[in-house]
């Protein structure tokens, strides 16, 4: 019978790029900034990688449609290396690959790397999806723009929960401030200075009610993991290490776009993919056991819904919460965008996901400077690729070994 993965992986290193407009970089710059500070981390030599794991997205404009930017950047021992891809998370994706390979018993050590180069595709957001995504985007999504979509998740949200507009709006205000101070904090984040509320309310809109302070932008930047056994780790020795909990990954199935029952105010994958992770991380309440979240705040409605279908906050009391500091880095119950998020950290779609896991990996380790959290237990992770009606759903729980 299957167990899960909770506890059979170890991560024993992390790197991640600042991240931001790299104009000064490739691809291959990138993917190289990125390890040495993982393999520094881990303290292994890189003949001891045994295979690897690529993510990006849009290939066409950053690093091609093979794994071989990776194995020949790296100048990698002549490794199996593989190439995935799947919308946001596509980090997170890469990420799995190796965890179960090692989890199989078929390799010993293996990398997980994610990386965007976007800022050179010339577009102030993400490039066209119909170019990028074969057939279904141009069935489905016409004139279709995230920004529309995801206001139109806004409006769903606030008719089903008779939610004022200007309660919203400040909710997802408040959103967008806590994460640009918790962007300001980190060094390696896109975007570093602090906003007030007043400055988000009286922004020019984008698409009602997100204005241009709630959404966050595109950016160059890699980061990655190297991950083993705990057996191994515990032999390089590695002490208080970060293990992974909870690997869970839920994409839409069309019930969404074509049934009535959805009404458009959640996102069906984050809900049930949510309760598979807790369970495999043996997490029976995770409001009170969650420490803090790296969720997906493509934009900030995205988040406070997503709040919600992770079971923290219930059904309709979100924007209370978010406006209580529920979810603030200092007093709030589990701090969520501790880096800044996407809103300011970033949003180099292939590596986002990693990049979520290493705040939850130094915040663990306790080697988060001014924004670390005390005594943090599990750290979850959440990516959504794709829109309100069709998305892919990405979550992992990581936490200190317990074997």
């Amino acid at each position: 019978m299957a167990t899960g993965i909770k506890d059979k992986v170890a991560i024993i290193g992390m790197g991640c790029t600042k991240f931001g407009e790299r104009w000064d970089v490739g691809v291959e710059e990138l993917i190289v900034e990125a390890f040495e500070e993982c393999i520094s981390d881990a303290g292994i030599e890189k003949k001891e990688i045994e295979a690897a794991w690529l993510g990006t997205c849009f290939d066409e404009i950053g690093a091609g449609k093979s794994a071989l930017p990776l194995s020949t950047s790296l100048r990698l021992p002549f490794i199996p290396v593989t190439r995935v891809e799947n919308y946001c998370a596509t980090g997170t994706e890469a990420f799995r690959g190796a965890c179960y390979a090692v989890a199989s018993g078929a390799y010993d050590i293996c990398l997980a790397l994610g990386v965007e180069k976007l800022k050179d595709s010339g577009y102030g957001g993400l490039p066209n999806v119909g170019s990028s995504g074969g057939t279904l985007p141009w069935l489905w999504w016409p004139n279709l723009t995230a920004p529309g979509s995801f206001a139109q998740l806004a409006s769903a949200y606030c008719a089903k929960y008779k939610i004022k507009p200007n309660d919203l709006k400040r909710a997802i205000a408040h959103i967008s401030v806590k994460s640009h101070a918790n962007g300001a904090l980190n060094p390696k984040a896109h975007l570093r200075k602090p906003v007030t509320e007043e400055q988000v309310m009286a922004a020019p809109i984008i698409a009602q009610p997100l204005g241009l302070f709630d959404c966050c932008g595109v950016s160059d930047g890699s980061a990655c993991a190297i991950v083993t056994t705990p057996e191994i780790a515990k032999k390089l020795g590695k002490k208080d290490f970060v293990s992974v909990k909870a690997l869970q990954l839920a994409l839409s199935s069309g019930e969404e776009m074509g049934y009535n029952e959805w009404d458009g105010d959640h996102f069906m994958t984050t809900t049930k993919c949510s309760l598979k992770a807790y369970k495999e991380a043996g997490i029976t309440n995770p409001r009170k056991e969650i420490s803090m979240m790296e969720v997906h705040d493509c934009f900030s409605i995205t988040e406070l819904v997503t709040m919600e279908d992770l079971h923290i906050s219930e059904r309709g009391k979100a924007v209370k919460e978010v406006l209580d500091g529920f979810y603030d880095r200092e007093g709030g119950g589990v701090p969520c965008q501790v880096d800044g998020g996407l809103k300011c950290f970033g949003h180099p779609i292939g590596a986002s996901g990693l990049r979520m896991i290493y705040e939850m990996y130094l915040q663990l380790h306790g080697k988060a400077d001014k924004r670390q959290i005390k005594n943090p237990k599990y750290g979850l992770t959440h990516n959504l690729g794709g829109f309100p009606f069709q998305n892919v759903c990405s979550i992992s729980i990581v936490g200190k070994y317990e074997g």
